[in-house]
């Protein structure tokens, strides 16, 4: 779809939630404070190091399929990401051939912390908010992931 087909009310939605999203991430950061885990990280490889957190054990090749990359792409951000201390790449004693992917503990613990905080301070933020806008943000969030469901289906096409 060609933006000239697109509804003006679309098209500004669309600029209105990048705008808040953008502003509330700002937010956040600014809330946390330094100490992000990811400063000196390319978000190539701070987006490996979350799906390693969410699912160890991932194999390269699953890792390259739900980061819709490369096998050989993820098997070179592993290879910085061992050298910077921060993941594991072990041999899956089922199969040789698939190496399995963990973050080393003190990865784990600097980015446990990390998150904890980030969550409290949002949860902070949510408590001062009247009941019915907590509500509508958890309302919102459905369709915030269908939303993010369709933009993705749209990078693979």
């Amino acid at each position: 779809m060609t933006t000239e087909e697109l509804a003006e009310d679309t098209l500004a939605l669309a600029e209105q939630l990048l705008q808040g999203l953008g502003a509330f991430r700002r937010g956040v950061r600014r809330g946390t404070g330094p100490g992000s885990p990811f400063g000196t990280l390319t978000g190539a490889q701070a987006e490996l190091v979350r799906l390693i957190r969410r699912q160890p054990g991932i194999s390269v090749a699953q890792a390259a399929a739900d980061l819709r990359v490369a096998a050989n792409t993820v098997s070179t951000l592993v290879k910085q990401l061992n050298q910077a201390g921060l993941v594991v790449r072990d041999v899956d004693p089922d199969d040789r051939r698939v190496a399995r992917l963990q973050l080393t503990d003190e990865a784990h613990d600097h980015i446990s912390s990390w998150r904890d905080k980030r969550a409290h301070t949002v949860a902070q933020a949510l408590s001062q908010l009247p009941t019915h806008q907590q509500q509508a943000i958890k309302n919102a969030i459905p369709a915030l992931d269908q939303l993010t469901a369709k933009l993705l289906d749209e990078e693979t096409t």
